[in-house]
């Protein structure tokens, strides 16, 4: 079997008349010196078949793909649309948060629009491997194929004398209101640290809290700490799992005037903006971070990339933006 290369138009007129004739793949394979798969592959490409392939089609079809992947694409075109986005990838903005942002960014610029699936063929089809492992490092999935896993939880624990979801008010719901804020506790490694998360479920603005330690007294003093710099009118509610570090959530709505309502055990899906948040979180603290080795200053500048970072749920606006706005309607 000779080392594979492309189809010429002699072959291909060759393989018509074979299949005219009603020959096999494997004795067409045999007669073309090529495997049998070649074979199959050449007939039924661009939706041939036994009956309608023609070599002339091919061979123009064939030629016009060669040409079509010479040929430069949009951001090797546009050198500062290009600079703009790698550079927001840098940020771990995702394309589609890139491509949604560039029109608000450049409302009368149409050389600077592009859509989020050129800019995920740029990252998985670039032809230069070195590169293309650099744009995939930037993505928040470092996959080298488009695919989603879903992630296990860790299981909730049980907590006494709680005020239910099921009574939390409705308006929570609508996130209309700003103010109601979703809590959990992200584990380091061997589950020896952690740090907290906060989200607001309105604007989704992020607070990432810095834990000396993980137990109920602890947590329940950051946690204060970090929310009541808030202005009271954005201190509502926090729904939390039935984690034992929020044992205390009694004092702590006497110290924050904030009611916590806790999930049902084991549903997530409850404090969904808080899950998705974790997950942000994540593709900056990988799993096994010691947390007690990351700095305050370190914890900041990750809580400042994500506000910072447009959001679809958001219209491609920024958390920050969106609850600096909630601060000036709120006070």
């Amino acid at each position: 079997m000779k080392k594979y290369q492309r189809f010429d138009l002699p072959e291909r007129e060759e393989l018509s008349r074979c299949l005219s004739m009603n020959y096999s793949y494997r004795q067409i394979a045999t007669l073309l010196h090529r495997s049998p798969s070649t074979v199959y592959r050449e007939i039924f490409r661009k939706n041939l078949n036994r009956i309608s392939y023609r070599a002339i089609y091919a061979q123009k079809w064939a030629q016009y793909s060669a040409q079509k992947s010479r040929r430069p694409r949009k951001l090797d075109k546009n050198q500062k649309l290009q600079e703009v986005v790698v550079g927001h990838l840098a940020l771990r903005w995702s394309p589609e948060q890139i491509a949604k942002r560039l029109k608000i960014l450049y409302p009368n610029d149409m050389a600077m629009r592009i859509s989020h699936e050129t800019i995920y063929a740029y990252i998985y089809v670039y032809p230069r491997k070195h590169l293309k492992r650099q744009l995939l490092y930037h993505l928040r999935r470092q996959h080298k194929y488009r695919y989603v896993r879903d992630k296990a939880r860790k299981k909730c624990c049980p907590i006494q004398d709680y005020v239910s979801i099921d009574e939390r008010p409705v308006e929570v719901n609508s996130r209309k209101i700003a103010g109601h804020w979703e809590g959990d506790l992200i584990q380091g490694s061997m589950n020896k640290s952690a740090i907290g998360t906060l989200v607001e479920r309105k604007t989704r603005l992020t607070l990432i809290v810095k834990l000396k330690h993980k137990d109920a007294s602890s947590v329940r003093q950051a946690f204060a700490h970090k929310l009541n710099r808030l202005p009271n009118a954005l201190k509502k509610s926090l729904t939390y799992d039935q984690g034992q570090e929020m044992a205390e959530h009694k004092m702590f709505t006497r110290d924050t005037k904030i009611q916590v309502y806790f999930a049902h055990p084991h549903s997530p899906w409850e404090r969904g903006t808080n899950e998705n948040t974790n997950a942000l979180i994540r593709d900056f603290f990988k799993t096994g971070t010691d947390f007690s080795r990351v700095t305050t200053k370190r914890l900041k500048h990750v809580e400042d990339l994500l506000n910072d970072r447009p959001r679809k749920a958001l219209g491609f606006y920024t958390p920050r933006e969106i609850f600096t706005k909630s601060v000036a309607l709120e006070t």
